[in-house]
């Protein structure tokens, strides 16, 4: 992740390590892992019988003869953790100097306790799941250490299967294989006592083909046996991950429409013999749940009526061989029953994010058919609220083992705000934010003293978040720009940067208004009736900018490469690479003491 704090990540392991409780690395299961050679076919995996998953065992229903009752089946599905590990205090605020606790909720030991719970008291069999995102864009305890102490902690609660996200891939190809694999970073090494050791679940990737092969970079699907009684997973992530991610780490695969890549894989299990399926979809929707107050559970299983997003639009072309569709990437929690286009109902479920809610779904396979029971669908949502749950102990540990080895690094101070700084991707993305002009500005900072950069760009959506008043740490800055881009400054002509500003508005992007922040001197006005900029509008330090002259443009490499559908950037020329975006935001901030949030800069967004 951080080739910046390689050195001292290496002083911290070699000192914090003395005399730190020891977690030990968790077993293999007996399963085998997600591995799959590069380019190579992804195979389904099919496991071995797997009866003791929950408290029962279907050992007989009164009045139904043993071998013919059907056997009750619990999912539990997070999705989005992004390696939160420690629960989260939330608060609202009732004026500009008062605000009141509203309750403290997830974190990963909390998620695990309530995993345990709701196996421990179904008379079945459970699988826990989770529908992506789990590593990636990730708090500083995980993400320092390149999301290792996520997975592990993923192997401690017996996740049985996950699909891929958008996020998994923010490092490449490359560095997803890794995580799936186990081994050290190639760079930065071993973080813990033993050796990075991989997921012992499968990740499944069915949309995500190779160039070349056109097979699937990781298994599109697992099976799990229960007594005779098969169950597929099939995993699909949003086709829109190159426009998410830097588009050169995912050069070399190709990501497919989510509901035909799962039609696909369905007609393949049902020829072995699987009829109950779910599909892990990392693609969600937008419903009327909000998180403004203390989470609830009316919250989190509101809107089902009201459901909107790209979901709706999969759950209609996905066939009614799929019997329930576990969703995520939108953050909103929502438990539907939606028509499935056969005449049925299918669960549709989204869990939220950060570990704070836990979807359950529950059915009944028929042992005759092989197929899920539809009337026997349940679906709901659970609050993952701290003052309800008992932490898992194992889980625990090693959450308290790799925050530790975080705390040294994240408490040092590294510059200061003058007053709070506000407006991160947990808001709204389409409008022009102090935090991303901000970051724009360090960007800028080292365009113009590395080449005499013009002006800087910065996504709003990359911008994770806010700062307060007062003394800024590194945990802090971290927070705030976790992804491990880089800097780099490109040649524009004025009517591309006016292109660029034009792609704010997509009207095919799953987010149609995604903002950028703009640096210091650069202005202009946007028309939000045209949803495009007011020709004449753009100056640079009050002169206009002519559409025919060039300019040096600093931003992050994601962005040079299209990234966001911002695809007029892809048109500048004489790129020049530059230092890691936390680093130079950490040197911006040490350089420029008691931060006061930026004036607005645009006029209209």
């Amino acid at each position: 992740m951080k080739r910046t704090l390689a050195l001292a990540l290496a002083a911290v392991t070699a000192t914090s390590m003395v005399g730190a409780t020891a977690v030990a690395a968790p077993s293999d299961k007996a399963n085998e892992k997600a591995h799959t050679a590069p380019h190579g076919k992804a195979k389904g995996h099919d496991k071995a019988d797997n009866p003791n998953k929950g408290r029962g065992n279907n050992s007989g229903k009164k009045g139904t003869p043993p071998g013919q009752q059907p056997v009750d089946v619990q999912l539990l599905q997070f999705s989005d953790f992004h390696g939160h590990l420690q629960p989260m205090d939330l608060y609202k605020e009732l004026d500009d100097e008062t605000e009141v606790y509203l309750g403290t909720y997830g974190g990963a030991a909390y998620l695990a306790g309530l995993v345990n719970d709701l196996r421990g008291d179904f008379e079945g069999t459970t699988f826990t799941v989770s529908s992506g995102d789990s590593i990636g864009g990730s708090t500083f305890d995980s993400g320092l250490f390149q999301d290792e102490p996520t997975v592990e902690i993923l192997n401690a609660m017996g996740l049985d299967a996950s699909a891929v996200g958008n996020h998994e891939f923010d490092e490449g190809v490359t560095e997803l294989m890794r995580m799936v694999e186990g081994g050290n970073h190639p760079e930065l090494g071993q973080f813990g006592e033993t050796a990075y050791a991989g997921a012992d679940f499968p990740y499944l990737a069915a949309n995500v083909v190779w160039n070349d092969s056109r097979e699937p970079i990781l298994p599109p699907y697992t099976i799990e046996n229960i007594r005779g009684v098969k169950v597929g997973f099939i995993g699909v992530v949003t086709d829109e991950t190159p426009t998410l991610v830097s588009p050169s780490g995912v050069a070399d695969v190709t990501f497919l429409d989510e509901a035909e890549a799962m039609n696909r894989y369905a007609a393949e299990l049902q020829r072995r013999g699987v009829e109950a399926i779910v599909g892990l979809v990392h693609e969600g929707g937008y419903d009327d749940g909000v998180y403004a107050d203390a989470i609830t559970s009316e919250d989190v299983n509101a809107g089902c009526e009201d459901l909107t997003g790209p979901i709706v639009d999969i759950n209609a072309a996905t066939s009614s061989e799929v019997d329930v569709l576990l969703t995520g990437h939108t953050h909103s929690g929502f438990a539907c029953m939606l028509p499935d286009g056969s005449g049925g109902q299918r669960a549709v479920a989204g869990p939220g994010d950060w570990g704070r809610v836990l979807s359950q779904t529950t059915f009944q396979v028929d042992r005759r058919t092989k197929d899920v029971i539809r009337e026997s669908l349940t679906v709901a949502n659970h609050v993952v609220d701290t003052a309800e749950v008992t932490p898992d102990p194992e889980v625990a540990a090693i959450v308290e083992y790799w925050t530790a080895q975080a705390d040294y690094v994240g408490s040092q101070p590294v510059g200061s705000a003058a007053e709070p700084i506000t407006g991160d991707a947990g808001g709204d993305r389409g409008i022009e934010t102090p935090m991303a002009d901000l970051v724009a500005d360090s960007i800028h900072w080292w365009g113009e003293e590395a080449a005499g950069g013009d002006i800087a760009f910065m996504n709003v959506g990359g911008v994770r978040a806010s700062l307060d008043e007062g003394p800024i740490t590194y945990r802090e800055a971290y927070a705030v720009m976790p992804f491990g881009n880089y800097l780099v400054t490109i040649d524009m002509t004025g009517q591309q940067i006016m292109d660029v500003l034009n792609q704010q508005y997509n009207p095919d992007r799953s987010r149609t208004m995604l903002a950028l922040g703009v640096s210091e001197g650069f202005t202009y006005t946007w028309d939000p009736s045209t949803n495009s900029v007011v020709p004449g509008s753009m100056e640079l330090n009050g002169t206009s900018i002519d559409l025919t002259a060039t300019y040096q443009v600093s931003t992050l490499n994601f962005l040079a490469e299209g990234g966001d559908s911002f695809s007029a950037f892809t048109e500048g020329t004489n790129l020049v690479g530059g230092p890691e975006d936390l680093a130079n935001f950490v040197n911006y901030l040490d350089a420029h003491p008691n931060l006061e949030a930026p004036e607005d800069r645009v006029n209209g967004l």
